[in-house]
């Protein structure tokens, strides 16, 4: 039998679930940057922040939803996620002030960050999407 790449996804479908994961991370991280990044010249990094976030949010919710783990969205789901990622958030914003006082500019300040809670999102989410009882 010839290798194939496929037959990865086929056969292993957590790595398959992981690949889209990083797929659908890299689309949201890269909206909520691109927000971050214009609207931190004009408003608080903060709110700044919070703003890319709620719009990735909502992208990465539907992305999640149907390319990644190919369930139906439910408002059980929505709110499993919400739940999930507010504790998401508030690592983000902690982990964002953290670097911003140790000096890293405001533009390159999320990118740390990223690579820090990223990972753990990851388990939260999975969780969700994956629970019986959701």
């Amino acid at each position: 039998m010839k290798w194939k790449i496929s037959n990865i996804f086929v056969k292993n479908s957590k790595i398959s679930e992981f690949i889209r994961f990083g797929i659908v991370g890299v689309i949201a991280t890269a909206v909520h940057y691109g927000l971050y990044y214009v609207l931190q010249k004009f408003i608080n990094v903060n709110i700044a922040y919070t703003i890319g976030y709620i719009v990735s949010f909502v992208c990465n919710f539907y992305l999640t939803s149907y390319f990644t783990f190919k369930v139906k969205p439910s408002w059980k789901r929505l709110f499993g996620l919400g739940g999930a990622h507010i504790i998401n958030y508030m690592m983000h914003i902690v982990l964002l002030n953290l670097f911003l006082y140790f000096g890293i500019s405001k533009e390159l300040a999320p990118i740390p960050v990223f690579a820090i809670a990223i990972p753990l999102n990851f388990i939260l989410v999975r969780f969700v999407f994956k629970s019986k009882k959701i």
